[in-house]
């Protein structure tokens, strides 16, 4: 049987402010992306945010961002490489710490927002990213944007990697997604997103933006948990693969 990951970002509540619906979204999913508190989430969030996904059986993941709160993670900062290192390890080790206190294990690290992206085009903070997960712990597995040059510097760093696809973003015809900027960058039909996902899973292809079929290694699917819909595109998505043959985990 095929198999595939899912995952959410999640715990991006903080304070007073509640951003989407973790608790029903964690039956639909395998891998759950905590916010580690520097883009979105605090202490008492983590802490709730982990025991729900060790309740329902989930992977948890540090989803460690820019230090930018207000925008919510997704604009760059220009910080020098060393600096960025140092903030990975920081809420890297955080998530850990509380992962580990509640009787759970760290599986993987997933940069956010801006942060992710600009590791696709920048090797200095990629390599950052990469040497700051090593010196926490090894045998984490970095999840980072399917035939990005991130791979292949963790790789030079015997670094496991998870290679991440998107249900609901467009793709260039060398495998980088469309700014959200761009017109057409986000794919609001549910059916062809489901299309899309199958043909990634199953075939190893997507369409580019231009029509072009491209290669792509789909080892997780990404569900962005701040969305309004994510539940229903998580439920949807997840009884889609399953009627499809392809199992969950």
């Amino acid at each position: 049987m095929m198999h595939i990951d899912i995952n959410c970002d999640l715990g991006e509540s903080f304070g007073n402010y509640t951003i989407g619906n973790d608790a029903l979204l964690m039956p639909y999913i395998s891998s759950a992306n905590i916010a580690c508190g520097f883009h979105a989430g605090d202490p008492m969030v983590i802490e709730k945010t982990v025991q729900l996904a060790l309740q329902n059986n989930v992977k948890i993941g540090a989803h460690p961002g820019y230090p930018d709160l207000q925008g919510f993670g997704r604009r760059s900062l220009k910080m020098p490489a060393q600096e960025i290192k140092s903030m990975m390890v920081y809420q890297v080790a955080a998530l850990k710490g509380i992962t580990e206190s509640l009787g759970g294990k760290l599986h993987h690290v997933k940069p956010h927002g801006a942060l992710y992206n600009d590791a696709v085009d920048n090797s200095d903070i990629a390599q950052a990213i990469v040497e700051s997960v090593i010196q926490i712990d090894p045998s984490l597995k970095l999840v980072a944007l399917a035939g990005s040059q991130i791979h292949d510097i963790a790789k030079e760093h015997n670094l496991a990697t998870i290679r991440e696809v998107f249900a609901d973003r467009a793709y260039f015809p060398n495998g980088s997604l469309v700014p959200r900027s761009q017109a057409g960058a986000v794919i609001h039909d549910p059916e062809e997103s489901k299309k899309r996902v199958l043909q990634m899973v199953t075939e190893g292809k997507v369409a580019a933006n231009n029509e072009e079929l491209i290669d792509i290694k789909a080892e997780t699917i990404c569900i962005h948990g701040d969305n309004p819909s994510a539940v229903e595109m998580a439920k949807s998505l997840y009884n889609f693969l399953i009627g499809n043959g392809i199992k969950v985990n």
